[in-house]
């Protein structure tokens, strides 16, 4: 393998050649995305949704069904709806949370390709204090000074108006900890936003077992958590993609059905 070959494999490929190849290269990774969700466990009934931005109607995204299990997930159960609700691509109903929160980061975030959000054991616990992460160790360090908090819970998420303050919460961060909900992660691909979601669930279970020793933890100083997230941006480049890599490596290979 040449160094030109190396190269590929650590770079973003950027669009396919076609809208359409572009369109099913996201759906296939919103697809893939949603059995890891699945695989890991971050089920809770018929709660839970991915998005991915369409590449050609941008006020449209593709999101999972709703009450099909993350691990039963194909490309072709995959819904298209409108920024208005309507389901354009599907025969399934879609989550109400989904289209109204999903809708709102969209229109907030002309940079968001992709969206997630599940209840999770761990990012549910920790959305319950209220507050980002601590700078305690390198991996929660990607998250520094990339957090925002939605403070204003008041049950299931099912208006426009409650996605848009949680996307006005979310400002120009890529995570927002939803108090008492959970926790949602944003990205500029479909792989960026899941990684950063599945990070954050590992990050929010790190200092939970931290505090629960009653010790008072080392946190990493300012400067050198700033200089560590700069090494995880790759220069503006979100590594939260390239982390994604070997993830799609294991679930295309375990589940291929995931294709059809």
């Amino acid at each position: 393998m040449d160094m030109q070959e190396k190269k590929s494999i650590f770079e973003y490929p950027g669009p396919q050649a076609t809208i359409e190849e572009e369109r099913l290269f996201r759906k296939q990774r919103l697809a893939a995305s949603l059995r890891l969700f699945g695989k890991y466990g971050f089920d809770q009934g018929a709660a839970g949704h991915i998005t991915a931005r369409d590449p050609e109607w941008t006020d449209h995204f593709w999101v999972n069904p709703l009450a099909l299990h993350f691990s039963q997930i194909r490309v072709s159960d995959l819904l298209l709806v409108a920024h208005d609700g309507r389901i354009v691509y599907g025969n399934r109903p879609v989550n109400q949370a989904a289209f109204a929160i999903h809708s709102a980061l969209h229109k907030a975030r002309p940079d968001v390709i992709a969206a997630a959000h599940a209840h999770s054991v761990y990012g549910k616990a920790w959305s319950t204090f209220g507050r980002i992460l601590d700078p305690l160790t390198q991996d929660s360090l990607f998250f520094y000074d990339d957090q925002a908090v939605y403070t204003e819970y008041a049950g299931v998420v099912v208006t426009t108006e409650e996605g848009d303050r949680i996307a006005e919460a979310l400002g120009d961060k890529r995570t927002v900890i939803l108090q008492n909900h959970g926790h949602l992660t944003v990205g500029g691909s479909v792989e960026a936003a899941v990684w950063r979601y599945i990070a954050f669930e590992d990050a929010a279970r790190v200092q939970l077992l931290v505090e629960s020793t009653g010790q008072k933890p080392h946190h990493v100083g300012e400067d050198v958590a700033r200089f560590t997230r700069g090494q995880f941006d790759r220069g503006g480049k979100d590594n939260a993609w390239f982390s994604f890599q070997p993830l799609w490596d294991v679930i295309t290979r375990e589940q291929p059905d995931l294709f059809e």
